[in-house]
């Protein structure tokens, strides 16, 4: 339907309502500002600016925060992936099962570290991967599976688990939506040989910038992204192993050990403002036209996004847009059909509910400093454009 059918000459005249926008940086900034400029001298006046004491530290307080054994920051989340499977071995010819649904990155370092990517397709309800298409998608040469945390939701872990322990895979864990999230007790990133951990402004924890993490248990894996990240080298020009160059700078290290302190509460408004919208969406008349996010009992989902799926979302989206109301989608074109991984010969339908999703997830605004007022405008908004699509439908009829 269009937008034009819910708008009459008199809200036409009226003055907008103040956008909103769908995340504020700022506002996070004003609660933390001393002790983020305090972090910052501290690092000008001691002028290490690469690695160092800083990122040390940082190191020890996401393995304690997280309750893994070894830290290893790096640059980037994508960097992160790219170690993790430099670490893991990862060669030409070798396959890595993972999924479509997700930012390129995650399939992107697979290519970048030689080997092929394999899509799986997704879990309907969770859109994290399907351990039942995973294991359909196991060959002679899959060396390794990558489940991505989306959206803050820990994937399925168990049934992965034991499919990699059955076939000799290693598990490396995209969490770079889900620090803090939790399965079964343990957090995202700690449950399989490997976790990786995007830094991004936009994620739960945001540096300033680029920066990332790679967790583990193994101390030889510890020691061998430590020699990855820095050319291989333990003393200045002598170098053991091929690596790269991808080091952690002090100054976002000392940002995001100060944001760290504050993640938890954070991460509990996130919470909160995800289940009143679940509150906001049962008491008005829309909730059975929309798709609300799950989280079931033996997970602890973190909400990077709090994600819909509605049949109609573009229409929705665009009339929410000229409401000033920001939404994201993530993601609207699935992996296996984007034209960089035309190579692998996937089609339209070959994952059916990956394709579906791409069209139907909308994400809603939920920052920690989201307010209960503006969640009732979002949901109102939301009612009013699917409550009027309902009585349309039936006019129709």
């Amino acid at each position: 339907m269009t937008t034009e059918a819910l708008v009459t000459p008199a809200v036409e005249n009226q003055k907008k309502t103040e956008p909103l926008q769908f995340l504020n940086l700022t506002l996070q900034f004003e609660q933390i500002r001393h002790e983020v400029i305090q972090a910052v001298t501290r690092v000008l006046e001691t002028q290490r600016f690469v690695l160092g004491p800083e990122v040390e530290q940082l190191e020890e307080e996401i393995a304690d925060y997280l309750g893994c054994r070894f830290a290893v920051a790096c640059a980037s989340g994508t960097d992160a992936l790219i170690l993790a499977l430099m670490a893991a071995g990862i060669k030409a010819g070798d396959e890595i099962i993972t999924t479509p649904f997700t930012f390129v990155a995650t399939a992107s370092a697979i290519v970048r570290a030689g080997a092929t990517p394999v899509f799986a397709d997704i879990d309907p309800q969770s859109y994290n991967l399907d351990p039942q298409s995973v294991a359909r998608a196991i060959t002679s040469r899959t060396r390794a599976i990558i489940p991505v945390h989306l959206f803050g939701l820990p994937v399925e872990m168990e049934p992965l688990m034991d499919m990699a322990k059955r076939s000799g895979l290693s598990v490396i864990e995209d969490a770079a939506q889900a620090i803090g999230a939790a399965y079964k007790g343990r957090k995202a990133g700690t449950i399989g040989a490997m976790g990786c951990f995007s830094f991004f402004p936009s994620k739960n924890l945001g540096g300033a910038g680029d920066g990332g993490m790679i967790t583990t248990n193994d101390p030889a894996l510890a020691d061998r992204l430590r020699l990855l990240r820095v050319h291989g080298s333990r003393h200045k020009y002598q170098y053991e192993i091929l690596g790269t160059n991808s080091r952690l700078d002090a100054l976002q290290a000392a940002i995001l050990r100060v944001k760290l302190r504050h993640l938890n509460d954070w991460t509990e408004l996130r919470r909160l403002n995800a289940e009143r919208y679940h509150q906001l969406f049962a008491n008005s008349r829309a909730q059975d036209r929309l798709v609300l996010p799950i989280a079931p009992n033996r997970m602890r989902h973190v909400y990077n996004q709090f994600t819909v799926r509605c049949t109609d979302r573009d229409a929705l989206r665009e009339y929410l847009h000229n409401e000033g109301i920001p939404t994201e989608i993530y993601y609207p074109y699935p992996l296996h059909l984007q034209p960089a991984f035309d190579y692998l010969g996937y089609k339209e339908g070959s994952l059916p509910h990956a394709e579906t999703a791409a069209r139907e997830v909308l994400s809603f605004p939920n920052y920690p400093e989201l307010t209960e007022s503006q969640q009732k405008r979002i949901v109102s908004e939301v009612a009013r454009f699917l409550n009027h699509a309902s009585v349309h439908a039936e006019k129709e009829k």
